[in-house]
């Protein structure tokens, strides 16, 4: 690697350079005064895949990220505590009746964004989740059909490399997956054992991390790291997939730059976007801004952006940014298998049942959830036995028995409410920014769902003889909506194509444009809207109409 020109390391200001077959590729670097079609707020899920089709569509694209340009084959480590670097983990107010967990469950501070630790389950949504008002009663519609959709998730199946069955057993058909499905651990057979006890149908998990050689890229060798970041480059996170190919096509990502404010001119036109990086707020101009930092720093920044024309805050005239905040469930059940399991060998769900997704008969909630075989690291496990008291000697004996433990653990549809919501607290943080309060409650139907989920948990486990079964009741994973997409400027934020219904070359492109949630890992989802959206920007531009 020391052939690689001018390369400084990440965590001191620099992304390197990318890393291809054919040698090193150098990334290009834009001028702050030099007004670049599209500056990109955030590298993740929403705007790395964004900065990617961008650029390849043509345009100049300059990314931003709050944090440091990894690189997993030396950066990162084999140790829960360490990896903690990768969490967005500034400080936060979180209230409500039930004030969530914010960190490692729901955020990443890295170009890569959450995806450098995500689980890598890869779900299409239900189709009539696009239109869960008008079909299923429920939540809010989405402005884009399924059908458009299910083009842009085989895109990005095809993008990532997605490891899963040769038929998938729910919704309507589709090709087979790109990769072959990993082999199931102990814990995927347990699932399938447990479902097919109650009748149930089951499948391997459709996974982002390569089960056969790809490129530089070696298969995943089942260490179990997975969600403390992958150190073999076997994920195919968008920090190893979009990112370089965003590079090769002329985009610059600049790391360790944390945007504060959204710039206008006295048209109402965005200009461009003020940062800190070395030391210093800089600024870079740019003839259309993206805000993509997700449902928490997305509202934050929009917030925070308030002048004289937008006194509520940038595309704010609906009243809806930071509002509809939405979590998913992610309660889980526990037992012991009277052989030894050890559940952490391999990604943590390496099989799954969408069953509650797709059946609506039996049900006492709206929307649904998806289920997963589940493994901890040791430092999580131990957490979970703390929470429900085990100290000591106590939990010593148990952490003893860690590799008989196994578990299912739910995604949950919860439902948009505009009382849970992001607004900007009085405090400041390290940048003299103010930072974000975090309200949420779950409803009366979000309950419900958790109780059926965490009720039929409990009898797969019994079903595949697991014994000594408890709960977690109490963990929420993977946040969105606060800047929803919608039909009308009343009653959304952003159009169907992610453009500021107040503010034309004002975009917002991540997972708080969802209406709804669904029951399953919303990082496939983003990421075909990030595409969608990029083919609609380059159609935009060729009409004249950017």
């Amino acid at each position: 690697m020391s052939d690689a020109p001018d390369r400084i390391r990440a965590g001191e200001g620099r992304a390197p350079d990318v890393m291809r077959p054919g040698g090193w590729v150098p990334m290009r670097q834009y001028g702050e005064d030099e007004a670049v079609d599209f500056v990109i707020v955030g590298t993740g899920a929403g705007g790395g895949t964004l900065a990617c089709r961008l650029a390849e569509h043509g345009f100049s694209v300059v990314g931003l990220d709050a944090g440091p340009y990894w690189r997993p084959l030396e950066d990162f480590a084999s140790d829960e505590s360490h990896q903690s670097k990768l969490y967005w983990t500034d400080e936060r107010i979180v209230d409500g009746e039930d004030p969530l967990q914010m960190g490692a469950n729901n955020s990443g501070k890295s170009v890569g964004g959450s995806t450098v630790h995500f689980a890598m389950v890869s779900l299409r949504f239900r189709p009539e989740w696009f239109m869960a008002r008008t079909k299923l009663g429920y939540g809010a519609d989405w402005p884009i059909d399924w059908r458009e959709m299910w083009r842009y998730y085989a895109e990005v199946e095809q993008a990532l490399k997605i490891s899963g069955p040769v038929a998938y057993p729910w919704g309507p058909k589709r090709p087979r997956y790109p990769y072959r499905a990993h082999e199931m651990n102990a814990s995927a057979v347990v699932l399938a054992r447990g479902a097919e006890a109650l009748g149930i149908r089951w499948t391997q998990t459709p996974l982002a991390t390569v089960s056969v050689p790809r490129g530089l890229a070696h298969p995943c060798v089942y260490r179990g790291m997975c969600v403390i970041g992958c150190a073999t480059n076997a994920k195919q996170s968008v920090l190893v997939t979009w990112l370089p190919r965003a590079i090769e096509a002329g985009a610059e990502i600049r790391d360790l730059a944390m945007v504060g404010r959204v710039e206008h001119d006295a048209q109402g036109r965005a200009t461009g976007v003020h940062y800190h990086r070395d030391g210093r707020w800089r600024f870079q101009k740019a003839r259309n801004v993206v805000v993509a930092g997700y449902a928490v720093e997305t509202p934050r920044l929009l917030l925070s952006s308030a002048s004289q024309m937008f006194p509520e805050g940038l595309a704010n005239s609906s009243g809806l940014v930071g509002r509809n905040l939405m979590v998913q469930s992610n309660q889980a059940v526990w037992g012991m298998h009277p052989q030894e399991v050890r559940s952490y060998k391999g990604p943590p769900s390496l099989s799954l049942t969408e069953h509650w997704n797709y059946t609506d008969a039996g049900k006492d909630f709206f929307g649904g959830y998806c289920y997963m075989s589940q493994g901890t690291l040791p430092i999580t496990a131990a957490g979970i036995h703390a929470k429900r008291g085990l100290w000591g000697q106590a939990l010593i004996d148990q952490m003893q028995r860690y590799n008989h433990q196994v578990g299912l653990k739910m995604v949950g549809e919860c439902l948009p409410q505009e009382r849970n919501r992001v607004t900007l607290a009085d405090e400041l943080d390290q940048y003299g920014l103010r930072i974000p309060r975090i309200t949420y409650a779950y409803c009366d139907n979000d309950r419900r769902l958790i109780a059926h989920a965490l009720g039929f948990m409990r009898e797969a486990l019994a079903a595949a003889d697991v014994g000594e079964i408890f709960e977690e009741t109490n963990d929420t994973c993977h946040l969105n909506g606060t800047a929803r997409m919608g039909f009308t400027a009343k009653d959304s934020v952003v159009d169907a194509d992610c453009r500021s219904w107040d503010i034309p070359n004002l975009w917002i492109c991540d997972g708080s444009v969802f209406p709804t949630v669904g029951g399953v890992n919303p990082s496939l989802t983003i990421q075909a809207i990030a595409c969608r959206t990029a083919d609609r920007i380059k159609a935009l531009a060729g009409r004249g109409e950017l």
